[in-house]
């Protein structure tokens, strides 16, 4: 059998008039991408030259020296970041989905009067300095959730688990904010706490049927108690304005009375003077204001002489009508 062989020459010649050119445009373009570097609008880059701090560069495209001489950390300083406890976040849309998976170590926690409680919550930041951010705490990120799980639990300690659970969560939130920012300023790790947020406070599952029952209890009492104070004050202004208007009536009443009497007392005192100067002209007086009062008091009448004849015809004149004896 016949076999072809096919020799390839190369001629050292030309390997050693191109090589140089070839190995010079490979470090150009390995120069070229990874001195190259975009920094995004919310970012600022901070180069290392050779582990150490070097300068910091604004948004667009800028250049560092190659060869991993220099190295640019992107830090977001314009953007708004996060982090959740106790549980995370699957999908962030119109309907957010989330997942507690095995976050209870984070999220449970002792209050004050000695019960457990789970607290969700999320803590809202910015990171102001990014030069603090890298050098000046190591993994800021993990030092800012190990200070906000510290915060937490210190003010969910100084307070009971209903304070916690109902009137109190707002306080708590305002409180953990204000001691977060506190440790962040004294650790100079660059962040500014923008916000945090109780997402979801809870008593623990085995507790949670015992505890609804006592807020049910706790809400009919409050139910009753706000019914009884509206009966009372739908009652007693009642009461108390009859009250009023009685002695108010009483006293209308007595005092009535007592001019009335007064009156009386000064007008017989008045008839006694007249009756002490002229006895005859003062009982003809009274005589005749007495029978002004009773005539018309009496219906109609007939005087007659008694010694009169033929009257009996004219007693029946009125028969139709009532006499009044």
């Amino acid at each position: 059998m016949n076999e072809n062989k096919y020799e390839i020459n190369i001629d050292p010649d030309w390997i050693k008039k191109y090589a140089g050119k070839v190995i010079g445009g490979f470090l150009l373009v390995v120069a070229i991408f990874t001195s190259t570097k975009t920094v995004g609008p919310e970012e600022e880059g901070v180069v290392v030259l050779l582990g150490q701090y070097n300068r910091t560069v604004q948004p667009g495209l800028n250049f560092i020296l190659p060869y991993g001489l220099e190295s640019m950390y992107k830090i977001p300083v314009q953007r708004q970041l996060k982090q959740e406890f106790g549980f995370r976040t699957i999908k962030a849309d119109q309907r957010s989905e989330y997942t507690k998976g095995n976050f209870g170590e984070e999220s449970m926690m002792l209050t004050g009067d000695l019960n457990l409680t789970d607290v969700e919550w999320v803590v809202q930041y910015r990171i102001v300095d990014s030069y603090n951010y890298l050098f000046k705490v190591r993994n800021a990120e993990k030092t800012l959730g190990d200070m906000s799980e510290a915060a937490m639990r210190k003010i969910v300690g100084d307070r009971t688990v209903n304070e916690v659970l109902t009137v109190g969560r707002q306080e708590v939130a305002t409180s953990v904010e204000v001691l977060l920012q506190e440790m962040c300023n004294e650790y100079e790790n660059g962040i500014r706490i923008d916000q945090v947020v109780l997402q979801d406070v809870n008593p623990p599952e085995t507790v949670k049927p015992s505890f609804n029952a006592v807020n049910e209890a706790q809400q009919e009492r409050e139910t009753l108690t706000n019914q009884a104070e509206a009966e009372y004050n739908r009652v007693v202004p009642r009461a108390k304005g009859e009250a009023e208007e009685t002695i108010q009536l009483a006293e209308a009443y007595a005092l009535n009375r007592v001019n009335r009497a007064k009156g009386e007392a000064d007008r017989f005192n008045s008839l006694f003077d007249a009756y002490v100067k002229a006895p005859e002209v003062t009982k003809q007086r009274i005589y005749l204001e007495t029978m002004e009062k009773v005539l018309p008091k009496i219906g109609n009448k007939i005087i007659v002489d008694d010694k009169g004849n033929n009257i009996l015809p004219l007693l029946n004149i009125d028969k139709a009508k009532k006499i009044n004896p």
